[in-house]
Formats: structure tokens, sequence, C-alpha cells
């Protein structure tokens, strides 16, 4: 059994290598840092670009930043799949107040319209349900989505607050 010893080796390596990729590890032995860095970097851009697709609003909401938004998020974190990154990412800017008012929409919706706890995929709901994120409600019966109120934006003019009707009616259904 002396082939057993070099594959334990070899794993080891290649775990340690794709730790380094994406969830932040320290690189490993025998990798140039350089190369690696620029590895991780695409590897986060890729990521930030799938996660955009199913989160189209959270991207565009946070425009410029987007990219720079998920690479630090994301940067010591495995991806759990676009669709839970998006999620997580979207319930951290909540947290910190700095989601953007079509996201909060965006994910307004998605707490309606599925249940996801964090740890395991999302599943659709079967009974009504309310989603609420940054002033924006949902409301899910049915199988279909109603956005109730969207979340407030504020104006171009300085000073004025308004809430922004746009979506206000956006259903989604299954």
């Amino acid at each position: 059994m002396t082939g057993t010893a070099p594959r334990a080796g070899l794993a080891e390596r290649q775990a340690e290598l794709v730790a380094a990729l994406v969830a932040g590890g320290p690189p490993p032995a025998g990798f140039a840092p350089g190369p690696l860095a620029a590895t991780r970097t695409a590897l986060l851009r890729k990521r930030a670009g799938d996660v955009a697709r199913h989160w189209p609003l959270l991207a565009a909401g946070l425009g410029p930043g987007w990219s720079a938004t998920f690479a630090g998020w994301a940067a010591r974190r495995p991806t759990a799949g676009s669709v839970r990154d998006g999620w997580d990412l979207a319930r951290a800017l909540h947290d910190k107040g700095a989601l953007p008012p079509a996201a909060a929409e965006e994910l307004a919706v998605r707490e309606a319209r599925l249940r996801y706890d964090g740890r395991r995929a999302p599943r659709p709901r079967r009974m009504p349900a309310v989603g609420r994120a940054g002033g924006a409600v949902a409301v899910q019966v049915a199988g279909r989505v109603r956005l109730l109120r969207p979340a407030p934006r504020v104006s171009t003019r300085a000073g004025d607050a308004v809430p922004d009707a746009a979506g206000s009616e956006l259903w989604i259904s299954d």
C-alpha cells in the first residue's frame, strides 16, 4: 500500500490550493504568490458575474462598486452557489444598512417566495408569506409574489426623500 501515502499528500496539497483560491487560505508551499493571487482574483470576478446573473438588481444597485463589494465580502468565504451567495451578501448589506433600494425589493421578493435559513438550499414557501428588506414589503399568496411597498429612494434633489413607485406592481409567478 505504498501508493496511498503519495495520494494522501496530494489530496492535502489540493485542499490547500483550493482553500487558497476560494476561501482566503494561505498560499501552499511551492506556489508563486503572484499567479496564485491573479487566479484568485479571476475566480472572484467569475463568481461575481454568476451572482450578478441571479441577483441583477443587487449588482445594478451597487453599480461600479459591485465587483469590489462582492470581492471584499466573498474573499474569505467559499461559494455556496450563486443564488445563496447573492442572498447572503444581500442580507449582510441589509444588516449594515448598505442595501440599495432596488436590491432591497429583490431581497424582499425572494424572502416572500422562498424559505432560506442560510445553511440549506432555498425552498419554495407553500403558505402565504411576507418578505421585508430595507423598507420594501413583498407578499406571497398562492405562489404569486407582489411587491406591496417599494424601498424608499432618495431623489436626486438635495434633501428630498421620496419613495419611487417603479416596480411597485412587480409580479412573479411560479
